[in-house]
């Protein structure tokens, strides 16, 4: 019997673990580790499924458009990323697991998070690349960590693929974008976001996925994918825990 087995039992005895949405005992991956949300959250969340848009996973309400067939926001205006995947539809449990990691300190979830991130990803090749949304200095400073960077370096270990958490830069501060429309969220975002100088080099001819806790309108991750493009990557592959149902919430 290794140390761990031995050891992990009594930190879970003397420190029970909880589920990060409701706080109810759960199983552990031992030293505290939370592997899952309680039953109950987990029934509660709503996760993208099929029928839906092949390109950013909106559901559709019959199957007979196919698997290929694109919703026609994505039509009318086709998105600069190259598909995406979410973990979750933001609704009640999973807001509550994002802002806790966002804006609550509670950093040991994000392993959990991103495993349920990469568990949905297709299949990339080994020189793919994980890029998560950058913070701006000050940003960075105040919360002490980017929780895109710690959900990304999860997908890293669990798909086995380099994470380059600062191949992006945010340059300039911005403004919390939460309510504000989409025309709004673009203007704000634009020119905010840079390539590394130090990985210049890094994406000729790549791909890339780019990951961020919540996709919402697209601004942020659109101005992102925009830059790597330009920045030589061969494709942008949008990865997030929670999308909402509408690219104008």
């Amino acid at each position: 019997m290794s140390l761990h087995q031995i050891i992990a039992p009594i930190i879970d005895f003397a420190y029970p673990p909880r589920c990060p949405a409701c706080g109810d005992p759960v199983d552990s991956g031992g030293f505290g580790e939370v592997d899952a949300l309680c039953p109950d959250c987990f029934a509660k969340v709503d996760r993208p499924g099929s029928p839906a848009c092949a390109t950013c996973q909106y559901p559709f309400s019959e199957n007979a458009l196919g698997t290929d067939a694109q919703c026609a926001e994505c039509l009318l205006n086709p998105p600069e990323h190259d598909g995406m995947t979410a973990a979750t539809f933001y609704g009640p449990v999973s807001k509550d697991l994002v802002l806790s990691l966002k804006y609550g300190g509670r950093m040991a979830i994000a392993d959990m998070l991103g495993r349920q991130i990469a568990a949905r990803l297709p299949e990339f090749s080994s020189d793919t690349i994980i890029v998560p949304v950058p913070l701006h200095r000050w940003r960075l400073w105040q919360r002490g960590y980017n929780q895109a960077a710690l959900l990304g370096r999860a997908i890293a270990r669990a798909r086995t693929l380099p994470l380059v958490p600062d191949a992006l830069e945010r340059v300039r501060r911005t403004t919390p974008l939460g309510g504000m429309g989409a025309a709004q969220r673009r203007a704000m975002i634009a020119g905010s976001i840079r390539m590394n100088p130090r990985h210049a080099s890094l994406l000729a001819n790549r791909a890339v996925i780019l990951v961020d806790d919540v996709f919402t309108t697209g601004a942020t991750t659109g101005e992102c994918v925009r830059v790597l493009k330009a920045g030589g990557a061969k494709s942008v592959h949008v990865a997030c825990y929670a999308r909402t149902r509408s690219r104008d919430d």
